[in-house]
């Protein structure tokens, strides 16, 4: 029993011994963090209003409603602009709407998102629209994923800014290092005491009532309905009172949804995952035809009666290395077949117009194709100093979006595009 007592005592005496040895300390070092802005439901929804022109700073999207043309600047809002000589575009008036991307236009009313919201201006007087209509949470899925979401008590991230942050490690001599940050965040905190949250950044026809987009676009006007997609969503909105547009029907249709197309009565769905088809013969009531999949990559879709076209590109938030356009025989609605595959740089937006086809090659520029035989098509002109991201053909000329500026082309003559007029974007 004493000797038991002995040993007792001296694990008691060598645990306090070593204890007092031992030291705990903290090591810290110096980093960066992008941390989210916040913004309330009603701050964004104030800071919506029409005021005078302004410098283009980010493109997103265009479109064309008659002789106007409208540009979104990312995030911030849409630029209009009268185009009835191409040669000598002049911009009429900038209407503010926070998180803006798309925009679309029927009878002189002009829709668009607002972050979580529909808004609805009438522009009657392109140079001075006026506020109509807001449907509020149309857009639960932000039409934006990739750098916004929604907090339900701080609000909607509107941006990320980098800041200097100090990570600690606190760890015992003798137990080993077990890093853990002084705050308790895992992670450090800013100098102003706000974590990063997420934990990081996102690193019809023209001159008629209704107005034409490119192949990025997720807003379409099809008769009486504004079909838009999200990233998993077709919303339909009843627009048979243009100024009075009323939420129909959602339907789930799938993830990492990107752009929409429309052909007679038909929509041609673009995602990362592949091609979906819908009916809208009953236009308020959407139905799945067919899809067509592919590798995963960037999508966006273009279509006539018989083929649709697929550009597929790869890059950090699409991932995957498919990098071509796709020529999908669709004669047959209800089972596409792929007809070739042509390789291409990275390829973004396209336009058709009577077999022929332009494709915006990224970097490599934009290229033009006869597409008469889709089993061997011929290349007619290429523009390759420029990078273009979209394009709508008009007929005669054709709008093309590039990282620097909105551009026309006269393409009476295919084989030599003839460039018509630039409008530039800020320089930063």
């Amino acid at each position: 029993m004493k000797k038991l007592a002995y040993y007792f005592v001296l694990v008691i005496f060598t645990a306090f011994f070593v204890s007092a040895c031992c030291s705990t300390k903290t090591i810290s070092t110096k980093g960066k963090v992008w941390v989210p802005v916040y913004k309330t439901l009603d701050e964004i929804r104030n800071g919506v209003k029409a005021q005078g022109a302004e410098d283009i700073n980010i493109f997103c999207k265009i479109y064309i409603y008659g002789q106007y043309l409208f540009i979104t600047d990312k995030g911030t809002g849409v630029h209009i602009f009268d185009n009835s000589n191409p040669a000598n575009p002049q911009q009429l008036s900038f209407v503010a709407i926070p998180g803006n991307q798309d925009v679309a236009v029927k009878n002189n009313i002009m829709y668009a998102d607002n972050y979580l919201d529909l808004v609805a201006f009438d522009i009657s007087n392109p140079s001075a629209p006026k506020f109509v209509k807001r449907l509020e949470n149309v857009f639960p899925n932000l039409l934006d994923m990739n750098n916004s979401y929604v907090d339900p008590k701080l609000g909607i991230v509107t941006n990320w800014v980098e800041k200097d942050t100090i990570y600690s490690y606190t760890y015992n001599e003798c137990a080993g290092s077990s890093p853990v940050s002084t705050d308790g965040t895992y992670g450090g905190s800013t100098k102003d005491g706000v974590s990063s949250g997420s934990g990081g950044r996102s690193t019809s026809s023209s001159g008629g009532a209704t107005g034409i987009g490119g192949s990025t676009e997720r807003f379409t006007i099809v008769g009486a309905y504004l079909y838009i997609v999200d990233n998993t969503n077709l919303q339909v909105i009843d627009i048979s009172n243009t100024s009075n547009p009323r939420i129909w029907a959602k339907a789930n249709i799938g993830w990492s949804i990107e752009t929409v197309y429309p052909v007679k009565d038909k929509l041609f769905i673009g995602s990362q995952t592949g091609m979906f088809i819908y009916d809208i013969s009953t236009p308020w009531n959407p139905t799945f035809v067919a899809n067509f999949s592919h590798a995963r990559a960037c999508d966006p879709v273009v279509a006539t009666d018989k083929y649709a076209y697929i550009t597929t590109r790869s890059n950090s938030r699409c991932a995957g290395n498919n990098n071509q356009l796709s020529i999908v025989d669709i004669s047959n609605i209800t089972s596409p077949k792929l007809v070739k595959a042509y390789p291409m740089q990275n390829p973004a937006g396209l336009g058709y117009d009577n077999n022929t086809l332009f494709v915006c090659d990224g970097e490599a520029g934009l290229k033009v194709f006869d597409v008469t035989n889709p089993s061997s098509i011929s290349l007619l002109s290429w523009v390759s100093e420029l990078n273009f991201g979209d394009i709508i053909p008009l007929g005669l000329s054709a709008i093309v979006v590039g990282v620097d500026g909105v551009y026309q082309y006269n393409y009476t003559d295919p084989k030599n595009l003839k460039q018509i007029s630039k409008i530039g974007f800020k320089t930063k």
